[in-house]
C-alpha cells in the first residue's frame, strides 16, 4: 500500500498572492478615474451643446480636472 504525504506549500507562492489585493485596488482606482473622466467630459460636451469636433479637447480637459481633484500629478 502506497503512503501519501502532504507537500508543504512554498512560502514564495503565498507572497505572490499577497500582492494581489494592491493590484486589484489599483485596477478599481483606474476604473473609477476613467468613469469620473467620462462623466466630466460628458458634462463639458453638454455645456457646448454636443457640437461635434471637440470631443478630444473635452476628454483631455476632463483628465486634467479629475487628476487635480484626485491630487494626482502623474500622467496616465
Amino acid at each position: 500500500m502506497a503512503t501519501i504525504t502532504a507537500v508543504p506549500r512554498s512560502r514564495t507562492a503565498t507572497r505572490k498572492g499577497a500582492g494581489t489585493g494592491a493590484t486589484n485596488e489599483k485596477a478599481w482606482a483606474g476604473e473609477d478615474r476613467y468613469r469620473m473622466i467620462a462623466e466630466a467630459a460628458y458634462f463639458r460636451a453638454e455645456r457646448r451643446g454636443f457640437v461635434a469636433g471637440s470631443e478630444l479637447q473635452d476628454w483631455l480637459a476632463a483628465e486634467i480636472e479629475v487628476d487635480e481633484l484626485l491630487g494626482d500629478s502623474g500622467a496616465h
